[in-house]
């Protein structure tokens, strides 16, 4: 019965806070300032008008109706700008009360070069969009490769297994950034983290595949102990091109979710 009555409380609770934009009066004050001035503006075309005849008159009337347009475009978007408001979220609230009503979700990273864009950059996005907090069953990660290279593969094949530590480590500790070369190269000593020796490890760990990873792009080939771990290399061949390729490789979150208990 507590329980019920907590969660219907919890379910009360606002999703968002609104909080007011600073230098309000600062921008009004500028803005009457303005507003003063183009009045000042109209008074003087109207009473400064070239009587008819006169040179000068059609242009000093394009004039006027141009000032006229821009000025009412400004007045329009003062309401706007009047009164700034922002919406903070709070994001722990809207997932504990709409869990279920959240949509499904589809993440796109594209990549087409594996020189330029190197492998251990875009995992390092895919592993970013992995440990968001949201519902596992409605998160879809797409990696779209142009270029069609098997190092970009091999770098996911890899991540998939670095994704067994990384994913909980994220969870259980709530890190931000959620990219691992983002998250490392904060200048912190491991001491003052939560647990020193997980984190170690998990550092580790991510630079021993990154270490891997560029190890097999500056050779050039991959192995074929690495190529037999996985049968999708088995797409590489002959016949792959650029321009002739598979371009889509879906990462399944919820199945490395499931793998790793996370609810």
């Amino acid at each position: 019965m507590r329980r019920e009555e907590s969660v219907k409380a919890e379910a009360a609770l606002p999703l968002f806070d609104i909080k007011q934009a600073k230098g309000r009066v600062c921008h009004r004050l500028f803005s009457s300032t303005v507003l003063f001035g183009i009045c000042l503006i109209w008074f003087y075309r109207l009473t400064n008008i070239p009587g008819a005849g006169q040179q000068g008159r059609l242009s000093w009337i394009g004039m006027f109706i141009s000032e006229l347009v821009f000025s009412f475009y400004w007045i329009l978007t003062q309401p706007v700008c009047w009164n700034v408001s922002y919406y903070l979220p709070f994001k722990d609230r809207l997932l504990n009360s709409y869990k279920d009503k959240l949509p499904g979700v589809d993440i796109f990273v594209c990549t087409a070069n594996p020189i330029m864009e190197p492998p251990a950059m875009v995992i390092n996005t895919i592993l970013s969009v992995m440990a968001y907090n949201y519902p596992p069953e409605k998160l879809g990660i797409y990696l779209s490769d142009d270029g069609g290279s098997n190092f970009t593969f091999y770098a996911l094949l890899e991540a998939s297994h670095f994704s067994k530590r990384w994913i909980p480590f994220c969870g259980k500790f709530n890190i931000e950034p959620r990219s691992p070369e983002a998250y490392f190269s904060q200048h912190f000593d491991a001491q003052n983290t939560i647990n020193p020796q997980e984190w170690l490890a998990t550092k580790k760990q991510y630079e021993d595949m990154k270490e891997r990873i560029e190890a097999v792009i500056n050779k050039g080939s991959i192995s074929v102990e690495i190529k037999n771990q996985h049968k999708g290399f088995l797409e590489w061949n002959h016949n792959v091109t650029k321009q002739n390729h598979h371009p889509i490789v879906k990462v399944n979150a919820v199945q490395w979710e499931a793998k790793l208990g996370r609810k």
